[in-house]
């Protein structure tokens, strides 16, 4: 038994982080392949994986670090020619941003990647189905907690 008090969602949270640091071992090659830091890595694909345009704080709510954090990122993105700023007719301030050819090139080359390696992995110790069943899961519980963290934002600024 454990000797701090817990709930099922502080257990989640610490079996995630430490599947988040076994996952970024197995995937080490992709991210040496891009030459892209962890960091960049996350923004390209958040765009490149975005139903459509999204902002910096968007990019920032969704991956839980701070915008200044997403906003780095994307300068050095934008500046290496990878993503682009877009007009955003909603908001002056808060461009959208887009992949470009040379962006969408490098995440679908580190795709094949990383392909390689989940399938090698499938192959050897895991179950797709619950896989992706899990993966379906877990999207659901991050929708919910980005949910919350807009109702907890507004009613902090109401």
């Amino acid at each position: 038994m454990s000797r701090v008090k817990s709930s099922p969602l502080i257990q989640l949270v610490d079996e995630v982080s430490r599947l988040q640091g076994r996952f970024t071992s197995l995937f080490e090659p992709v991210q040496s392949y891009s030459g892209l830091k962890r960091m960049g890595d996350l923004v390209l694909n958040a765009v490149y994986e975005a139903d459509s345009p999204p902002t910096v704080p968007q990019i920032g709510r969704s991956l839980g670090h701070p915008r200044q954090v997403i906003q780095r990122v994307v300068n050095e993105l934008a500046a290496d020619g990878l993503l682009e700023r877009l007009p955003n007719p909603d908001h002056k301030r808060a461009p959208l941003l887009g992949v470009t050819d040379r962006g969408r090139a490098l995440k679908e080359t580190t795709d094949d990647v990383a392909l390689d390696i989940a399938n090698t992995f499938l192959q050897y110790a895991a179950d797709a189905e619950e896989c992706t069943r899990l993966a379906r899961e877990l999207r659901e519980l991050r929708r919910a907690l980005e949910a919350f963290a807009r109702e907890t934002q507004e009613a902090d600024e109401a």
